[in-house]
């Protein structure tokens, strides 16, 4: 028996499917699809989980000097003129991040190779790059979903099953985050 379903595509095809399809479904709770590709989607979306769940809490925090701008009442940078030019005025400022183990940045990594990155655009922005933001789905995955599934032995997906499609009789279901 296979180890995995072909799917009628080729391996990149394949692979960016999966891909795109465990994105969604990290990034919205739920997707609808086939029955076959909810199968393969599961196995890969628990594995993610289960990492995350594993590296939770593998960090260490440490304080750090940054520099900052200066801003007025409005919001915009102060500049001051230094030999003719005009520069920004930095304030020095302490900052608690953030900082993974080894064991925790690999596991980041793997998880970076299988997510792509999505873009968060407003509605009333629609096909303008202004306000848009870039969203850390590794970090959902180890804030949000792994609190969450922390006390869990697996089974972090289900897949309901809604119907046959319309077009080809494939079995449709609907695979979301328990």
């Amino acid at each position: 028996m296979a180890k995995y379903r072909k799917l009628s595509r080729t391996s990149s095809q394949r692979k960016a499917l999966l891909r795109n399809q465990v994105t969604n479904l990290i990034y919205h709770g739920r997707i609808r699809t086939t029955e076959a590709k909810a199968k393969e989607v599961q196995k890969i979306a628990e594995s993610i989980i289960a990492l995350a769940i594993k590296e939770r809490d593998n960090y260490e925090t440490v304080t750090v000097q940054a520099k900052v701008p200066l801003k007025d009442k409005d919001g915009k940078r102060i500049k001051e003129v230094v030999d003719g030019k005009k520069v920004t005025k930095f304030d020095t400022v302490d900052k608690e991040i953030k900082k993974d183990k080894p064991s925790r940045l690999h596991a980041r990594r793997q998880m970076l190779k299988v997510l792509y990155p999505v873009t968060e655009v407003p509605s009333e922005n629609a096909g303008k790059k202004r306000n848009t933001k870039k969203v850390d789905l590794v970090a959902k995955l180890f804030d949000e979903i792994a609190p969450k599934y922390e006390n869990r032995k697996g089974g972090y997906t289900r897949i309901i099953k809604i119907g046959e499609r319309k077009g080809d009789a494939a079995m449709e279901v609907v695979l979301e985050l328990v």
